[in-house]
């Protein structure tokens, strides 16, 4: 059994002063993807770098307290990938691989942090920008005949029941129809498997992993999906349990923890 969790720190300090290293010392996890690390490596090494048995690495933003991404594993990688994205998304700190490829067997896990759009138009421009940059880099590694599983905050909102107010956030960032479509080719043209769902097809008030802090959303439940673990079809049906932590809370975002019958 390999577990498999992610989860959206808003800043890795930050979380570790609310208890998300103690609860990950619970977990037993073989892998665990960060994202919005919003630290620098001198912040880091030494200090967050380990994690129990979890050994972790980092793709770090260069603009200083923004965005990054780390990928904690139990086992020693045979290779580790720091973007690869475009020029752009990788001075931003977006995605981080890990190999663990063997005689007959090629696997991978990701961390990615995809753009937010909803601080306005330039954004959203950037964040169109890198979906259309990631979707060939996926397809290829699909392509290949490599097996992986992708983990991080997609900062969309697939279908109406990945949101609570969903008829009021038709024009908003992370709900936009152009969104919602290129994640539907990713799953149905590009065949890969969106494992929550797969597991859940009906939950709806249950499935949220983020929350404003603006206001009460957090009490009332007004949540979104934005975090998922995204995989090849064959990984993805090995898929056995899927659960939202909500029993604490580290960031804005809550972990999305995944068990697969599988053995990296």
């Amino acid at each position: 059994m390999t577990r498999v969790i992610t989860a959206n720190l808003n800043g890795v300090r930050s979380a570790a002063s609310k208890g998300f290293f103690q609860w990950l010392s619970t977990q037993q996890a073989d892998v665990v993807g960060v994202q919005e690390v919003k630290a620098q490596h001198e912040h880091v090494d030494g200090v967050f770098s380990q994690a129990e048995k979890l050994a972790g690495h980092f793709h770090y933003a260069e603009k200083k307290g923004y965005s990054g991404v780390g990928l904690y594993a139990q086992h020693e990688p045979s290779d580790v990938l720091v973007g690869g994205v475009s020029a752009e998304f990788d001075a931003e700190g977006r995605w981080i691989e890990k190999r663990f490829d063997k005689p007959g067997r090629q696997l991978s896990f990701v961390s990615c942090y995809f753009p937010s759009g909803s601080s306005g138009e330039e954004r959203q421009l950037a964040k169109f920008r890198f979906l259309e940059a990631i979707y060939p880099k996926l397809m290829a590694l699909k392509h290949t005949g490599r097996e992986f599983v992708l983990v991080g905050d997609i900062n969309i909102a697939h279908q109406q029941a990945d949101l609570k107010n969903w008829k009021s956030n038709q024009k908003n960032s992370g709900f936009l129809p152009a969104e919602r479509a290129w994640m539907t080719t990713l799953l149905n043209d590009g065949g890969l498997v969106d494992v929550y769902r797969a597991l859940h097809p009906e939950t709806t008030h249950d499935c949220y992993t983020w929350w404003s802090n603006r206001g009460q959303a957090y009490a009332n439940n007004v949540g979104w999906r934005l975090d998922y673990q995204i995989a090849t079809p064959s990984l993805a049906a090995l898929a056995r349990k899927a659960e939202i932590f909500k029993a604490q809370r580290f960031s804005d975002h809550a972990p999305l923890v995944v068990d697969y019958d599988f053995d990296i």
